[in-house]
Protein backbone atom coordinates (compact mmCIF):
# COMPACT_ATOMS: atom_id res chain seq x y z
CA UNK A 1 0.00 0.00 0.00
CA UNK A 2 1.39 3.25 -0.80
CA UNK A 3 2.04 5.44 2.27
CA UNK A 4 0.40 8.96 2.97
CA UNK A 5 3.56 10.40 2.68
CA UNK A 6 7.47 9.76 2.14
CA UNK A 7 10.35 11.32 3.89
CA UNK A 8 13.35 11.32 1.38
CA UNK A 9 17.05 11.57 2.73
CA UNK A 10 19.11 13.88 -0.16
CA UNK A 11 22.49 12.84 -0.87
CA UNK A 12 22.95 9.24 -2.12
CA UNK A 13 18.69 8.14 -2.15
CA UNK A 14 17.58 11.28 -4.12
CA UNK A 15 20.59 12.94 -5.43
CA UNK A 16 23.62 11.17 -6.49
CA UNK A 17 25.62 13.41 -4.59
CA UNK A 18 27.87 11.10 -2.61
CA UNK A 19 30.74 10.84 -4.81
CA UNK A 20 30.86 14.97 -4.74
CA UNK A 21 30.88 14.51 -1.48
CA UNK A 22 34.18 12.19 -0.94
CA UNK A 23 35.68 14.12 -3.40
CA UNK A 24 35.41 17.49 -1.66
CA UNK A 25 36.44 15.66 1.68
CA UNK A 26 39.53 14.09 0.07
CA UNK A 27 40.38 17.35 -1.72
CA UNK A 28 40.06 19.85 1.62
CA UNK A 29 42.55 17.30 3.69
CA UNK A 30 44.97 17.22 1.24
CA UNK A 31 44.94 20.97 1.13
CA UNK A 32 46.36 21.13 4.36
CA UNK A 33 48.68 18.22 4.35
CA UNK A 34 46.25 15.35 5.80
CA UNK A 35 46.08 12.05 3.42
CA UNK A 36 42.98 10.10 4.60
CA UNK A 37 42.71 6.82 4.32
CA UNK A 38 40.46 4.87 0.76
CA UNK A 39 37.96 4.17 3.42
CA UNK A 40 37.29 7.61 4.87
CA UNK A 41 34.05 8.43 3.13
CA UNK A 42 32.63 4.73 3.83
CA UNK A 43 33.26 5.49 7.75
CA UNK A 44 31.61 8.60 7.96
CA UNK A 45 28.84 8.61 5.32
CA UNK A 46 25.25 9.91 6.53
CA UNK A 47 26.69 11.44 9.22
CA UNK A 48 26.42 15.28 10.01
CA UNK A 49 29.29 17.77 9.14
CA UNK A 50 30.42 18.02 12.59
CA UNK A 51 30.54 14.55 13.68
CA UNK A 52 32.60 13.95 10.98
CA UNK A 53 34.90 17.13 11.65
CA UNK A 54 35.77 15.14 14.94
CA UNK A 55 36.65 12.17 13.65
CA UNK A 56 39.05 13.99 11.46
CA UNK A 57 40.63 15.87 14.34
CA UNK A 58 40.75 12.88 16.50
CA UNK A 59 41.96 10.54 14.80
CA UNK A 60 43.90 12.19 11.82
CA UNK A 61 44.94 15.46 13.53
CA UNK A 62 43.07 17.48 11.60
CA UNK A 63 44.21 21.06 13.10
CA UNK A 64 41.20 23.45 11.87
CA UNK A 65 38.67 24.85 13.71
CA UNK A 66 35.05 23.73 12.81
CA UNK A 67 34.14 26.74 10.86
CA UNK A 68 37.66 26.90 8.83
CA UNK A 69 37.47 22.88 7.80
CA UNK A 70 33.31 23.45 6.76
CA UNK A 71 34.26 26.60 5.08
CA UNK A 72 37.30 24.38 2.47
CA UNK A 73 35.10 21.71 2.03
CA UNK A 74 32.06 23.50 1.26
CA UNK A 75 34.35 26.08 -1.16
CA UNK A 76 34.99 22.66 -3.13
CA UNK A 77 32.00 21.46 -3.11
CA UNK A 78 29.50 24.09 -3.82
CA UNK A 79 31.15 25.13 -7.22
CA UNK A 80 30.47 21.73 -8.50
CA UNK A 81 27.15 20.92 -6.71
CA UNK A 82 25.03 22.27 -10.04
CA UNK A 83 26.40 19.78 -12.08
CA UNK A 84 24.78 16.65 -9.77
CA UNK A 85 22.05 14.38 -11.14
CA UNK A 86 19.67 12.71 -9.56
CA UNK A 87 20.13 8.90 -8.23
CA UNK A 88 19.16 6.60 -11.09
CA UNK A 89 15.69 5.94 -10.90
CA UNK A 90 15.03 8.12 -8.08
CA UNK A 91 13.30 11.00 -9.62
CA UNK A 92 10.82 8.67 -11.23
CA UNK A 93 9.68 7.59 -7.84
CA UNK A 94 9.70 10.84 -6.50
CA UNK A 95 7.36 12.19 -9.97
CA UNK A 96 5.40 9.06 -9.43
CA UNK A 97 4.61 9.80 -5.81
CA UNK A 98 3.67 13.39 -6.48
CA UNK A 99 1.32 11.81 -9.15
CA UNK A 100 -0.71 9.56 -6.49
CA UNK A 101 -0.75 12.94 -4.19
CA UNK A 102 1.80 11.25 -1.81
CA UNK A 103 3.18 14.25 0.63
CA UNK A 104 6.77 14.24 0.41
CA UNK A 105 9.61 16.46 2.19
CA UNK A 106 13.04 15.92 2.24
CA UNK A 107 15.20 14.85 5.85
CA UNK A 108 18.62 15.53 5.40
CA UNK A 109 21.78 15.68 7.51
CA UNK A 110 23.79 18.37 5.14
CA UNK A 111 23.62 21.51 6.33
CA UNK A 112 20.89 24.11 4.19
CA UNK A 113 23.27 25.43 1.23
CA UNK A 114 23.62 21.95 0.62
CA UNK A 115 20.25 21.08 0.52
CA UNK A 116 19.27 24.41 -1.30
CA UNK A 117 21.94 23.67 -4.18
CA UNK A 118 21.64 20.42 -4.71
CA UNK A 119 17.76 20.33 -5.09
CA UNK A 120 17.97 23.35 -7.43
CA UNK A 121 20.68 21.30 -9.59
CA UNK A 122 18.31 18.62 -10.25
CA UNK A 123 15.32 20.99 -10.93
CA UNK A 124 12.86 20.19 -7.33
CA UNK A 125 11.19 23.32 -6.93
CA UNK A 126 8.14 22.34 -4.67
CA UNK A 127 7.08 25.82 -3.09
CA UNK A 128 5.17 23.70 -0.65
CA UNK A 129 7.61 21.04 0.28
CA UNK A 130 8.87 20.58 3.45
CA UNK A 131 12.90 20.35 3.87
CA UNK A 132 14.54 19.53 6.68
CA UNK A 133 18.42 19.94 7.13
CA UNK A 134 20.89 19.73 9.85
CA UNK A 135 20.40 23.42 10.97
CA UNK A 136 16.42 22.89 11.46
CA UNK A 137 17.26 20.46 14.56
CA UNK A 138 19.11 20.26 17.89
CA UNK A 139 20.12 16.12 17.10
CA UNK A 140 20.73 15.14 13.75
CA UNK A 141 20.66 11.55 12.10
CA UNK A 142 20.62 8.96 13.61
CA UNK A 143 19.06 10.59 16.31
CA UNK A 144 14.89 10.33 14.96
CA UNK A 145 14.64 13.84 15.56
CA UNK A 146 14.91 14.78 11.81
CA UNK A 147 11.99 13.04 10.86
CA UNK A 148 10.06 13.67 13.94
CA UNK A 149 10.35 17.18 13.13
CA UNK A 150 8.78 15.74 9.00
CA UNK A 151 6.35 14.49 10.62
CA UNK A 152 5.78 17.09 12.47
CA UNK A 153 5.49 20.03 9.95
CA UNK A 154 3.77 17.96 7.83
CA UNK A 155 1.05 16.32 10.05
CA UNK A 156 1.02 12.84 9.09
CA UNK A 157 1.04 10.33 11.51
CA UNK A 158 4.68 8.31 11.53
CA UNK A 159 2.40 5.14 11.04
CA UNK A 160 1.41 6.57 7.61
CA UNK A 161 4.66 7.42 6.75
CA UNK A 162 7.50 5.56 4.71
CA UNK A 163 11.64 7.17 5.00
CA UNK A 164 13.72 6.84 2.04
CA UNK A 165 17.64 6.32 3.14
CA UNK A 166 20.88 4.93 1.36
CA UNK A 167 22.67 5.18 4.87
CA UNK A 168 22.80 2.97 8.09
CA UNK A 169 22.96 5.95 10.78
CA UNK A 170 20.11 7.49 8.26
CA UNK A 171 17.61 4.88 7.87
CA UNK A 172 18.51 4.22 12.08
CA UNK A 173 16.36 7.39 12.49
CA UNK A 174 13.70 6.12 10.65
CA UNK A 175 13.42 3.18 12.24
CA UNK A 176 13.76 5.19 15.69
CA UNK A 177 10.88 7.31 14.18
CA UNK A 178 8.88 4.85 13.95
CA UNK A 179 8.06 4.95 10.21
CA UNK A 180 8.20 2.66 7.90
CA UNK A 181 11.88 2.03 6.13
CA UNK A 182 13.29 1.80 3.23
CA UNK A 183 16.43 1.02 2.96
CA UNK A 184 18.23 1.74 -0.43
CA UNK A 185 21.87 1.82 0.08
CA UNK A 186 24.45 2.27 -3.46
CA UNK A 187 26.68 -0.63 -1.91
CA UNK A 188 25.09 -4.38 -0.99
CA UNK A 189 25.17 -3.68 2.70
CA UNK A 190 23.44 -4.86 5.66
CA UNK A 191 20.66 -2.04 7.00
CA UNK A 192 19.90 -1.73 10.40
CA UNK A 193 17.12 -3.84 12.53
CA UNK A 194 13.44 -3.20 11.51
CA UNK A 195 14.44 -1.43 8.15
CA UNK A 196 13.19 -3.16 4.77
CA UNK A 197 16.08 -3.40 2.32
CA UNK A 198 16.07 -2.80 -1.21
CA UNK A 199 18.54 -3.08 -3.53
CA UNK A 200 16.77 -1.32 -7.04
CA UNK A 201 14.73 1.18 -7.87
CA UNK A 202 11.98 -1.71 -8.65
CA UNK A 203 12.86 -3.14 -5.59
CA UNK A 204 11.53 0.47 -4.21
CA UNK A 205 8.66 1.01 -6.22
CA UNK A 206 7.00 -2.63 -5.27
CA UNK A 207 7.67 -1.60 -1.34
CA UNK A 208 6.00 1.90 -2.36
CA UNK A 209 2.95 0.09 -4.02
CA UNK A 210 3.91 1.55 -7.18
CA UNK A 211 3.83 -1.47 -9.48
Amino acid sequence: MTPKAVYWDMDGTLIDSEPLHEESLVSALRSVGVEPPADLHARVVGQAARPVYEVLRDQFGLGLEFDDWINLKYDHYMGRAPNLLPRDGAMEIFRDLKAKGVVQAIVSNSDRMVVEANLKAVGVHEPTMKTISRNDVRNGKPDPEPYLRAAYLTGIAAADTAVMEDSVPGAMAGVAAGMRTIFWPQDKIEGPAGALVAHSAEEVRALLGLD
